[in-house]
This record gives C-alpha cells, sequence and structure tokens, in this order.
C-alpha cells in the first residue's frame, strides 16, 4: 500500500485526478483545504489517496507539482491591477458540504463511500454529553459506595452496642446473685431479691454480720407483703428498724446537785478535743450558762495540759491538775461551785491492764461520777468490742463516738451498741471547736448508716 498526493480547486477535482491516475480502487485517505477560494484567486484542495501496490497505474513524475504550478500561474495577478474590475464571484465552498456539478456527482459518490470507509476505521469520539453522564454515574457509583460503607459500619456500631448491653445485663444479674446469698459459708441461704440492694447497704457500712442477719430475719418475719412492693418501702422500713434497735441517751442537765462527766478510752482518739467541745457547749448551752469546771489527769502527754489549758482560758474556765486519787477528791471539793465538772484521762491500751486499774482508783469514791468512754468511728468493730470489754471494768455509762467525718460506714457504731445495749450520748463530726459536737438521735445515725455521713450542722451536699 503507497500513498499519493494531488491537487485542484476543489475537492471533487482532485478526487477526480487521483481516479483517472489510479482507477477506482484508489482509497481516500485525507482531504484538506491548502488555500481559501478568493475573488482573486481559486481555491486549491489537497487529497491524499492510498492505492495496493498491484493495481497502481504508471504515474508521470512531478505531475503534482505542474498541475500545482499550473493553478498558481493561472491565479497570478499582475501589478497595477487595483482598479481593474472586479470579476463575478463564484458560489463559496464550505467544508461541510462539497457543491459538486453534474458532472462530478459519480465523484461525490465515491468520495462518501471513503468517507464511510474512514469511519469504520477509526472510532468516532464520544459526545461530550456522554462524556458527563459517564463522570456523573462514576460519581453516583461512588458516593453508593461510601453509602454502603457509612451502612455497614453504622450496622456494626448497632451490634457492638446491643452485645454489650446484653453484657451489662448479665453481669447485672450476677451481681444480683452475688447479693442474694448472706454469706458464702450458708450458700443455700437465700434473700428474696427486693431485699439485696438494703442488704447489701448494710453489709457495706462495717456492720457485724451476725447483727445483720438477725436484722434481716426479723424483717422479713415482720414486715408486710404490701411494703415488698419496690425497694423504696423496704428501705424506710429496714431504716425504722434500725432506728429501734440503736441505743442514745438524751442530754439531760437538769442537775439534781453536781454532775462529774469523766472521759476515758485508748490513745489517739481525741478526748482532750472532745473534753473542750463539751465544755464549750455547757458554758453557752442556749440560754442559760453553766458553771463548768475541768479536771486533767493526763500528766504523761507532752501538750495535753497547754492544750487545755489554752482552751480553758479561752472559754474563762477553771482548770486543775491531779496526780494520785487523793487530790483528785480534793480538787472536787475546790470546784464545788461548779454546775459541771468535766474529768480528762490520759489514753492508755486496752491491752494495758496496769494502767486501767490505776485509773480505776479515781472513781471508787463516794461521787456519782458519769463514764464516758470515748471511741473513733475508724474503728472496726472488732476492736471497739475490745476496747469495750477492757474499759468496762470502769463500769461505762454511755459512749461518744469520734472522727465521724472520717468513716466510711457506721454499721460498727451499731453493732457496738446493740451488742453492749450501752446508749450513745454524743458525736464528733469535724474538727472545729465548739460547733463540730452534736447529740447523737437514732434517726441521725440510721441516715447515716444508711446514706452516708453528712454534718448535721452542714446539711447533706
Amino acid at each position: 500500500m503507497k500513498l499519493y498526493t494531488y491537487g485542484g480547486e476543489s475537492a471533487a477535482e482532485a478526487l477526480k485526478i487521483a481516479q483517472d491516475k489510479h482507477g477506482e480502487d484508489a482509497l481516500v485517505v485525507k482531504t484538506r483545504e491548502v488555500r481559501k477560494k478568493t475573488l482573486n484567486q481559486p481555491g486549491l484542495y489537497e487529497i491524499i489517496v492510498a492505492v495496493e501496490e498491484d493495481v497502481q497505474k504508471e504515474v508521470p513524475k512531478n505531475s503534482i507539482q505542474k498541475r500545482i504550478d499550473e493553478i498558481k500561474e493561472q491565479s497570478y495577478i499582475p501589478k497595477n491591477t487595483y482598479n481593474a474590475p472586479k470579476p463575478t464571484p463564484k458560489p463559496s465552498i464550505t467544508r461541510e458540504v462539497f457543491e459538486l456539478k453534474e458532472e462530478d456527482e459519480d465523484v461525490s459518490l465515491e468520495l462518501s463511500s471513503a468517507i464511510e470507509e474512514m469511519k469504520k476505521i477509526i472510532p468516532t469520539p464520544p459526545p461530550k454529553s456522554s462524556i458527563r453522564d459517564l463522570d456523573t454515574r462514576f460519581e453516583s457509583k461512588l458516593a453508593q459506595k461510601e453509602e454502603e460503607r457509612a451502612k455497614k459500619e453504622q450496622t456494626e456500631n448497632k451490634e457492638f452496642k446491643l452485645i454489650k448491653g446484653e453484657l451489662d445485663k448479665i453481669n447485672d444479674k450476677i451481681k444480683l446473685i452475688q447479693n442474694m446469698f448472706w454469706e458464702e459459708k450458708t450458700p443455700n441461704t437465700q434473700i428474696p431479691q427486693e431485699f439485696a440492694e438494703i442488704y447489701r447497704i448494710a453489709k457495706s457500712s462495717g456492720m457485724y454480720s451476725t447483727h445483720l442477719d438477725e436484722i434481716m430475719q426479723l424483717s422479713l418475719e415482720l414486715m408486710p407483703l404490701k411494703m415488698r412492693e419496690n425497694s423504696v418501702t423496704i428501705k424506710r422500713y429496714f431504716r425504722e428498724v434500725l432506728r429501734k434497735m440503736l441505743y442514745c441517751r438524751n442530754e439531760n442537765l437538769e442537775l439534781n446537785g453536781k454532775k462529774i462527766i469523766m472521759l476515758t478510752g485508748p490513745t489517739g482518739v481525741g478526748k482532750t478535743t472532745t473534753l473542750a467541745k463539751l465544755a464549750a457547749r455547757y458554758s453557752k448551752l442556749l440560754d442559760k450558762k453553766y458553771r463548768v469546771g475541768i479536771i486533767t489527769l493526763d500528766t504523761y502527754r507532752i501538750g495535753a495540759l497547754e492544750q487545755l489549758t489554752w482552751y480553758a482560758r479561752k472559754m474563762k474556765i477553771s482548770i486543775e491538775t491531779v496526780i494520785e486519787p487523793e487530790d483528785f477528791l480534793r480538787e472536787i471539793d475546790t470546784l464545788r461551785y461548779c454546775d459541771i465538772i468535766l474529768v480528762d484521762t490520759a489514753g492508755h491500751s486496752q491491752h494495758d491492764k496496769q494502767k486501767i486499774n490505776q485509773l480505776k482508783r479515781f472513781v471508787q469514791n463516794d461521787y456519782k461520777i458519769d463514764i464516758a468512754l470515748v471511741l473513733s468511728a475508724t474503728t472496726k468493730f472488732e476492736d471497739l468490742r475490745d476496747i469495750y470489754h477492757s474499759f468496762g471494768e470502769l463500769e461505762i455509762d454511755s459512749f461518744i463516738f469520734s472522727k465521724l467525718d472520717e468513716s466510711k460506714g457506721l454499721g460498727n457504731l451499731f453493732s457496738l451498741a446493740y451488742e453492749t445495749k450501752k446508749p450513745i450520748s454524743y458525736l464528733s463530726v469535724g474538727q472545729e471547736v465548739p460547733t463540730d459536737l452534736c447529740v447523737a438521735t437514732n434517726d441521725y445515725l440510721a441516715d447515716c448508716l444508711l446514706d452516708g455521713f453528712y454534718n448535721p450542722n452542714k446539711g447533706r451536699k
């Protein structure tokens, strides 16, 4: 296959020349306009044809160049022709449609056939609208994939939340089953589901397990069935049971003569600070002021006497120091003008029997002395019981509990009062002197035991 180029004033003329040279088998490869037709010169078109080698005809050399030169000579415009009359314009030839003469109809048909063959060989590019449609479909497909991925993630999140919710329910049921057993040693002893919460609260407060079991048994036997419908009524009933089982002593200062109160107890429970709070309370109680005197037996602890002397001076209260039991009776007689005498003692370990016996010598006389055992609320029940039995030789009349604000639960207080049947008289609820001291009441202790500690002077936060 060889390519040949021919020219003419029109595309049809150029095609005609090519067919004359190579016959009807010449295949038109390309047609282009070399020069547009104007008023002064004809147009020039160039056509490229492909011819098989075996059917090509002898073409004279330089025939194409000769024809181009002839056209150029015809289109030559001599100088000084500017004023020449303009020739009549011929019809224009467009690039899309060729205006052929009648004798050129055969050439037009051949050209159309060649163009159709070229269309089959060269693929037609898609229109712009098709490209836009393709981009739209691609973006739509991409958005659809993104939406499917988001839906999948959302579905997986929902499934994860459902699984987590089911696990939480299982954990709650396991905790409920654990709370329904009173003790591991008696796994067959179960309590009703509605009592599980109140049992857990009471046990975490530090209440002795035996006492708690007794209260639960009593509640199960005596609680009306209508009150078991919800945890609120059960808690209210349980609070009432605790309130009745607590032992508290009202503050009674209607004196029939001199009132002597001795504070005793182990070391570090805050006896001296509690005594200062009581002295301030008695000397300014309500609208009536009692005459208060202080006697201290604590000559062992460094700074104890100075601390108590400072408080006494601030409150304008008399203070006396005693070492021997004989001197104790003499100092009581010295303070005979006082309505209330508060006696501070040195702290002793509950295991130091000798010191406790020495302290016992101060109370063996003709005076009625009210013995208050000061204990810390942070001490566990077993140790509280041990301390009580050791100091019990002094014939304890009441308990004063300190450091309630430092304790997590008050079940140990309840258990000690419940077991010993001794009343609680005062509660120290903070470090402030004299405000952080209050009279013990059943309602306040029951509230603290079930709902946690709060300072009655400041309210619950």
